[in-house]
C-alpha cells in the first residue's frame, strides 16, 4: 500500500474536496503521478534533472512499459594503453549481494535494500534509487481520489543537473549542502486551487524529518507555467522560500527548515 502522509493546508491556502497525499514507491503508486497540463510533457519519462546535459522533459510512451531500463553507452576502452584502470574489486558482500564471510557475533545486523532497476518503468527506476538510504524521491497529491499535483525532490546528489546550476553560484552555502525540489505540478483542471503549496508543505515537513535544515529550488524565471517542472520565482516565495542567488533566468531560491 502507498504510504499516505497527513496534510495540513496553510492558514493561506482554501483547498476543497477530499486530500491525500502519497509516496511514490511502487508501481501503484507511480500509477498515481498525474499528466503534464501540457501533454507534449510527461513526469513519468522524465529525466531533465538526473541528467546533466542531454535530459528530456518529453512524452516517452515507450518509458511507461515495465521492462529493462537502456544502459547508457559507454566508450569502447580495450586496447587502450591511455585508458584508466578501475580499482580492485570489491566483495559482493560488501554491497549486499554474494555470500557473506563467516559469521561475526559483533558485526551489526543490516539489511541492504536494493532498488529497482529491472521490471519497472524506467522513471520509477530513477524514482527508486534511494530506497532503503534516503526514502522516497516523489509525491502525488490526489483531490477527491484523483491525481491532481506532483512533486519530485531528494538530495542533491541524486539530481547532476541541479548541482551544474548550483555550482555557477559560489556565494551559496556549501554546508549543509540542502535537499531539492526539482518539480512541482498540479493538473489543468486543479491549477489555482492552493494544491500545489499545499504539496510543497507536506514536501519540507517530510524533508526536515529526514534531517535537512534547508530546501533549495532552482526556476526558470520567465518561463510559461505549463512547461516548466521548477515552478516560478513568485509562487516559491508564496511558500516561504527567499531568494538565495539572483539571476535574470535562473535564480536560486531557498528556505531555511
Amino acid at each position: 500500500m502507498p504510504a499516505l502522509v497527513p496534510a495540513r493546508a496553510p492558514a493561506y491556502t482554501r483547498v476543497v474536496g477530499e486530500i491525500r497525499i502519497v509516496d511514490v514507491t511502487d508501481e501503484a503508486s507511480f500509477g498515481l503521478v498525474p499528466p503534464c497540463a501540457d501533454p507534449g510533457f510527461d513526469h513519468r519519462t522524465c529525466d531533465y534533472w538526473e541528467n546533466e546535459f542531454g535530459g528530456s522533459k518529453a512524452a516517452r510512451a515507450s518509458w511507461l512499459a515495465s521492462g529493462e531500463p537502456e544502459a547508457p553507452a559507454r566508450p569502447d576502452l580495450a586496447g587502450n594503453p591511455f585508458a584508466p584502470r578501475g580499482p580492485s574489486a570489491v566483495p559482493d558482500w560488501l554491497t549486499g549481494g554474494g555470500d557473506e564471510p563467516a559469521d561475526n557475533p559483533f558485526a551489526p545486523r543490516r539489511t541492504v535494500e536494493r532498488p529497482r532497476t529491472a521490471g519497472v518503468p524506467r522513471k520509477l527506476a530513477l524514482l527508486d534509487r534511494g530506497r532503503g538510504v534516503f526514502g522516497s524521491y516523489a509525491k502525488a497529491l490526489l483531490l477527491d481520489g484523483e491525481p491532481a499535483a506532483y512533486a519530485q525532490f531528494g538530495p542533491l546528489s541524486a539530481y547532476p543537473r541541479a548541482r551544474q546550476i548550483r555550482e555557477l553560484y559560489p556565494q551559496l552555502p556549501a554546508s549543509p549542502l540542502p535537499a531539492i525540489i526539482t518539480c512541482i505540478a498540479t493538473t489543468r483542471e486543479a491549477s489555482h486551487g492552493g494544491h500545489a503549496k499545499l504539496l510543497v508543505e507536506a514536501v519540507c515537513d517530510d524533508l526536515a524529518g529526514r534531517g535537512f535544515s534547508a530546501v533549495e529550488v532552482y526556476p526558470e524565471a520567465g518561463a510559461h507555467p505549463e512547461r516548466t517542472s521548477a515552478a516560478s520565482p513568485r509562487f516559491w516565495r508564496s511558500v516561504g522560500f527567499a531568494l538565495a542567488a539572483d539571476d535574470d533566468r535562473f535564480p536560486v531560491m531557498r528556505r531555511e527548515l
